[in-house]
């Protein structure tokens, strides 16, 4: 076995704690990846793991050999890439994380087509409505909507997305049609949250006629996946807060309808968001440059106008 193969898994136990999930991060099978780690233990003629039923973790002498191993990986990675941008012939692994409904709708999508374009870059692509640990997971790019909040990374926008709230003809007609922000809560809304561990939507940031205000809007249910919370709008379960590209055909049908038009949310940021030294990663920059133009011409095909790229912040 590869001594860097073997590093690579260790690096990735200890970050993700079992073989299992460090064994399909690398994909290979859990008892490759044990006799990795046994074979890296022999050479260096230490324990680095502390052994339980359900995970790993590291011993002193694994915590030491993990500071150099993240280095040692790093390093090659970086010399890789150095390669790849003087041969012009990009190679290795990509792994790519954004939230289920633009995921879908605009990330995956595309892989088919930038694979062709580099066919010799291997993309990864996880998609999640919940918070990645982008560091922790050994993600290069996160395409997400929201802000950036972590200074040990960096961010690229793409575009800001204009969010309605809306609700479908039926309920409406059931339980009324707010005429102020604070109807929402004062008559008890259906509000039909995205809620997971880190989600911010606990409450809702309008911009109301008197400023920007947040409302903590409850509903009798919730979900992490944004395309169930549009399919219960729909079905007349309540009011939801959604990116305007996503329900705009919706809208257009009249399958849903748009309220409090004159207090809507406060727009949110498309971006890419990656660690410091990935953008030095030509395929980083090719990805990156890659969704930035396709997330910018979908979005305005599916709005029907031109949409304005945001600057770069790298």
């Amino acid at each position: 076995m590869s001594y860097l193969d073997n590093v690579r898994v260790f690096v990735r136990v200890v970050e993700l704690g079992t073989l299992s999930a460090a064994g399909r991060d690398q994909r290979v099978t859990p008892a490759v990846a044990s006799n990795r780690i046994k074979e890296l233990e022999r050479h260096l003629g230490v324990r680095l793991f502390n052994r339980t039923t359900r995970k790993l973790s590291p011993t002193e002498h694994g915590r030491v050999f993990y500071d150099g191993a993240v280095k040692i990986i790093e390093a090659v990675n970086e010399a890789e890439a150095a390669i790849a941008d003087l041969s012009r012939n990009p190679k290795g692994s990509l792994r790519i994380t954004a939230p289920l409904g633009i995921g879908r709708r605009l990330i995956a999508s595309g892989i088919p087509e930038f694979h062709d374009k580099y066919p010799d870059i291997e993309v990864r692509v996880r998609l999640s409505d919940h918070n990645v640990d982008i560091l922790a997971e050994g993600v290069d790019v996160a395409f997400k909507l929201g802000v950036l909040e972590d200074s040990n990374l960096r961010m690229r926008g793409i575009l800001k997305c204009e969010r309605v709230l809306c609700a479908s003809p039926a309920y409406l007609a059931r339980r009324g049609t707010p005429k102020t922000a604070d109807a929402l809560i004062a008559d008890k809304h259906d509000c039909l949250l995205l809620r997971y561990p880190g989600s911010k939507e606990y409450f809702w940031t309008l911009v109301t006629p008197e400023g920007t205000r947040k409302f903590e809007v409850a509903g009798p249910y919730d979900s992490d996946d944004g395309d169930v919370l549009t399919q219960w709008a729909l079905e007349d379960r309540g009011i939801i807060n959604k990116p305007l590209f996503e329900v705009k055909a919706h809208l257009a049908e009249g399958r849903l309808v748009e309220v409090l038009k004159d207090s809507p949310p406060a727009p949110v940021q498309l971006a890419a968001i990656y660690p410091h030294k990935r953008f030095q990663d030509p395929k980083v920059r090719l990805m990156i440059d890659f969704m930035a133009e396709r997330c910018q011409r979908l979005i305005g095909k599916l709005l029907g106008e031109e949409m304005l790229a945001e600057e770069a912040t790298d």
